[in-house]
């Protein structure tokens, strides 16, 4: 490893026995903010210099070795251990790199998905729906609770637009790459002459805004407005006016809640909302100064960017990031996303460690 890292690695160990100290001190631990924060930082440190002291003793192992070997009676022995202990080594660096690797602090966040019908008609608004069922599924694998925000029908099924919020841990970090174009390709129930049509829904994935720090909104900057909600809801719905829009003047992101009985309800719920996307509307807009710098999986923001192909005749699902192809589309439009999650996970990790070994040592 870089003479950097080790350095590093060095001082979080230090780092850690500090830590270890003011745990043990009473006076310390009767303020219960500073001992959480010393306990949250203690659990972030802790498994990276446990590793590290693997990574010492495993160099002292081969050292051993390597003295070893100079009796010819144990050269044989020695040169065994050496080899399995360079290659134990060589693990450990890349797990110690992956540990050091830039946290995402939205990751363990609750996330809003929104997903639009795209081109395509009632075709794309059908689609919108496949996937929306697509991600349910998948959060119910996951033990995730899906929550319906606001929705709005297609003329033949599916969804115009929907908007959910899905409550679980780490569901920001499976998720996060969803965002963008996704594109079907297969013949519509309504199609008479077997012809195969291409269609697109878009997909953001939102993570909730903390309502401590995460985004402050100036009450004064949004415009309330109520009205009659539309659609099925019965009687009730359509009598008052439960429906709220918050327009957030200095940005012009509009949100429309009209799915809950309660106007109250669908204002907090709207407000919510609206923090993401101001808070997603940044995170884009860093991502699009990144972009300009190097490749990213998570991309320039731009949610027309097509990142996924759905081939229902061929029975493939494509993703145009990381050129993986997998003949599973039953599977995968039942919920069974790990292979893709995973995947996208992996290879987001190796641009990581490939920017980091491009840091100066």
């Amino acid at each position: 490893m870089k003479d950097s890292i080790i350095n590093k690695l060095e001082s979080l160990s230090e780092r850690l026995m500090e830590i270890d100290r003011q745990l043990a001190d009473p006076d310390v631990v009767s303020n219960m903010d500073n001992y959480r924060k010393l306990t949250r930082e203690h659990a972030d440190i802790a498994p990276v210099v446990a590793l590290f002291k693997h990574y010492r003793e495993t160099e002292n192992d081969i050292a051993a070795a390597t003295e070893m070997s100079a009796d010819a009676s144990m050269r044989d022995f020695a040169d065994e251990e050496i080899k399995a202990g360079r290659a134990k080594l060589e693990q450990i660096s890349v797990d110690i790199q992956k540990a050091l690797l830039p946290k995402d602090p939205n990751d363990d966040k609750n996330i809003f998905i929104e997903i639009r019908g795209g081109t395509g008609g009632d075709e794309s608004a059908l689609f919108a729906g496949d996937l929306f069922r697509m991600y349910t599924r998948y959060a119910e694998r996951q033990r995730w609770q899906v929550e319906i925000i606001s929705e709005s029908h297609g003329e033949v099924g599916g969804y115009k637009e929907v908007i959910a919020r899905i409550v679980g841990q780490g569901a920001y970090s499976r998720l996060k790459f969803e965002s963008g174009g996704h594109r079907v390709q297969r013949v519509p129930a309504t199609e008479t002459q077997g012809r195969i049509h291409t269609s697109a829904a878009t997909v953001a994935i939102m993570p909730e805004a903390d309502d401590a720090s995460d985004i402050v909104i100036n009450p004064a900057d949004v415009r309330v407005d109520t009205f009659r909600a539309s659609g099925a809801g019965g009687q009730h719905i359509n009598k008052t006016d439960s429906a709220v829009r918050l327009t957030h003047i200095p940005t012009g992101i509009v949100v429309e809640c009209q799915d809950g009985r309660s106007q109250h309800k669908n204002k907090e719920q709207a407000w919510r909302v609206l923090a993401a996307r101001i808070k997603d509307k940044q995170v884009r807009e860093q991502q699009a100064k990144e972009a300009a710098t190097r490749k990213s999986l998570i991309g320039s923001g731009d949610r027309s960017e097509r990142i996924r192909t759905y081939n229902f005749p061929q029975g493939r699902v494509t993703d145009h990031r990381i050129n993986l192809t997998l003949y599973k589309i039953d599977f995968i439009m039942d919920g069974d996303l790990a292979e893709l999650t995973d995947a996208l996970i992996a290879e987001h990790q190796a641009e990581q460690l490939a920017s980091l070994a491009d840091t100066p040592a």
